[in-house]
C-alpha cells in the first residue's frame, strides 16, 4: 500500500472509530519504505526496498482492553479488526492500571521530513557502498557495512478528539574497515533526517584511517585512565541512564534514582555541573514525533539533567494518578549540551590517556547504581603529551554513566548519533573523562 496523506490517514481512523461500539477506541497507523544497501569484503552483497502499512486499533471496555492489528484497508477489513479487538477485550481480565485514553491534545508539528532523503534511490545507495568500498581497496583494505533510509508517516487517533498526523524521513550508516591480515580495524556511523548532511566519503574515511592507525596495537595494563570518549562510545551507555528516569522506578526503589527510605531523588545534584542534559522534539539535528506513542500525550522540551541537578522524571498515566502527579510523554530524542573542540583538541590538551573509539556488548550489572560492563573496539589509542603515540589492545570495562558524568575534565562538540543500536535519537559530545576503570584486556579488534 502506498504512503497515506493526512486527508486519507484521517478519513480512514474515522471509520475505524465509527466502527466501535467499545467504551473507547484508540488506533495507530503507520506506513514504511525503507530502502538499504549491504557490502562485506569489498563487494555488495545485499540490497532492498520494503514497503509496509499496517493499522493497529485498542478498544476498552471498562477495565478490559483488546487490540488487533491489519494490513488491510478496506470496510470489511477494518470493521473486522475492530470487532476482534473487542472480542479479546471482552475475554481479557480487568487491567488494575487502566488508565482512560487522553482527550484532545495539540501537537506542534516537528521538521521530521525532508525531501531530499525521500528522494533516495538505488543509484544513490550504490554510490554509497562504493564510495566507502573504493577508498578501502586503494589502501588495501576490507570493509563492510550497512546503509538505510526510510520515508514513513504515522497517524495516531482516539475516540476522545485526539489525533495526529506527521511525516519522517531518515538515513543511517555504519562502516568497518578493517586490514587484510585483521591487525587494525576502524568504524564509522551516521544518522541523518537530511540527506544533504550526509557525506559517505567522509565517513568511510574516517574508519579507514582508524583501521591503518591501529595496527600492531601495544597491551597496556589495566586500570584507571583518563579518556577521551567519542559520542558512539558513550550512546549506549548514556542511553541505559536516560531509559532510567521513571519516577515509578525509582520511587519504588528499583533504580539509582531511588532514595533510601523512599521517594526519589528529583532536584538532587548527582552529575557534574558541566552536564545539561534535555529532549526536544524540535531539535533540527533529530526532530521527533510531538507526540508519545504509547500515551497520545503531546511531547515538549524537557530538561532532565540541569547544571548536573536531576531536573525532571517521567510519570506515566497510572503512576501520575496514584501519586497525584501530571502524566509525561516519553522522550524520543537527548540532547547533552557539549563544547567547542574537536576530538583532536581534546587529545592535544590531554597529557595522558586512552582514545575510545566504540564500546560495544554493553551490558548491565547492577541496575540501582547503572553499573555496566562491556568492551572496546574499532580504534583505540594510548595519548601522551597531546598526541596520539600507539594504538593500544582493547579492554574490558566496568563504569556508570552516573560515575562517567560526574568525572568529567572537558567536553567536546556535540554530534549526531542515531541508528538502531542507540535507544534514542541523540546528540553526544566527545567527552574526556578522568578515572574511566578498565578492569581487563580483550582479544577483540
Amino acid at each position: 500500500m502506498k504512503q497515506l496523506n493526512q486527508e486519507q490517514a484521517k478519513r480512514i481512523a474515522d471509520r475505524v472509530i465509527g466502527f466501535s461500539k467499545a467504551d473507547e477506541c484508540s488506533i495507530s497507523i503507520e506506513g514504511n519504505q525503507t530502502g538499504n544497501i549491504r557490502f562485506a569484503r569489498n563487494s555488495v552483497s545485499t540490497s532492498g526496498l520494503t514497503e509496509d502499512t499496517q493499522l493497529a486499533v485498542r478498544v476498552a471496555f471498562g477495565k478490559r482492553v483488546g487490540t488487533a492489528v491489519v494490513n488491510e484497508f478496506d470496510d470489511k477489513s477494518l470493521e473486522k479488526a475492530v470487532r476482534r479487538a473487542e472480542e479479546l477485550a471482552r475475554l481479557a481480565p480487568e487491567n488494575p492500571e487502566f488508565v482512560p485514553a487522553v482527550s484532545k491534545q495539540d501537537y506542534l508539528t516537528t521538521k521530521t521530513f525532508m525531501s531530499t532523503t525521500a528522494a533516495i534511490d538505488p543509484a544513490y545507495r550504490a554510490d554509497v557502498a562504493a564510495a566507502a568500498i573504493g577508498q578501502a581497496r586503494a589502501k588495501k583494505l576490507v570493509t563492510a557495512g550497512f546503509f538505510t533510509d526510510s520515508t514513513r508517516f504515522a497517524c495516531i487517533a482516539n475516540s476522545k478528539g485526539v489525533f495526529g498526523f506527521q511525516e519522517f524521513t531518515d538515513l543511517s550508516f555504519t562502516c568497518t574497515a578493517r586490514t587484510e591480515d585483521g591487525r587494525g580495524s576502524g568504524w564509522v556511523t551516521r544518522s541523518a533526517v537530511d540527506a544533504r548532511r550526509f557525506n559517505a566519503a567522509e565517513a568511510a574515511e574516517i574508519a579507514i584511517d582508524k583501521a591503518l592507525r591501529s595496527v600492531d596495537a601495544k597491551a597496556l595494563e589495566p586500570g584507571r585512565y583518563t579518556v577521551i570518549l567519542e559520542p558512539a562510545a558513550t550512546s549506549e551507555i548514556l542511553g541505559n541512564m536516560f531509559a532510567s528516569f521513571s519516577a515509578r522506578s525509582a520511587d519504588e526503589g528499583r533504580s539509582f534514582l531511588a532514595k533510601k527510605g523512599g521517594g526519589n531523588r528529583l532536584g538532587e545534584k548527582l552529575f557534574d555541573e558541566q552536564v545539561n542534559i534535555w529532549a526536544d522534539p524540535w531539535n533540527p539535528d533529530v526532530p521527533v514525533a510531538p507526540w508519545d506513542n504509547e500515551t497520545m500525550l503531546a511531547r515538549k522540551r524537557t530538561d532532565l539533567i540541569k547544571n548536573g541537578r536531576v531536573a525532571s522524571l517521567e510519570y506515566s498515566p497510572f503512576w501520575a494518578q496514584k501519586t497525584g502527579k501530571q502524566a509525561t510523554a516519553g522522550h524520543g530524542n537527548m540532547i547533552m549540551a557539549g563544547g567547542t573542540k574537536s576530538l583532536d583538541e581534546l587529545v592535544a590538551n590531554t597529557k595522558k590517556g586512552i582514545v575510545v573509539t566504540r564500546t560495544w556488548y554493553i551490558r548491565m550489572v547492577d541496575p540501582q547504581s547503572l553499573l555496566i560492563t562491556g568492551l572496546t573496539r574499532d580504534g583505540t589509542f594510548y595519548v601522551e603529551n597531546g598526541k596520539i603515540k600507539h594504538p593500544v589492545k582493547n579492554f574490558r570495562f566496568n563504569e556508570s554513566p552516573v560515575t562517567i558524568l560526574n568525572n568529567i575534565e572537558e567536553l567536546g562538540k556535540p554530534e549526531i548519533i542515531g541508528g538502531d543500536e542507540v535507544p534514542y535519537q541523540m546528540v553526544l559530545p566527545s567527552m574526556k573523562v578522568r578515572d574511566f576503570n578498565f578492569t581487563s584486556l580483550s582479544d577483540a579488534v
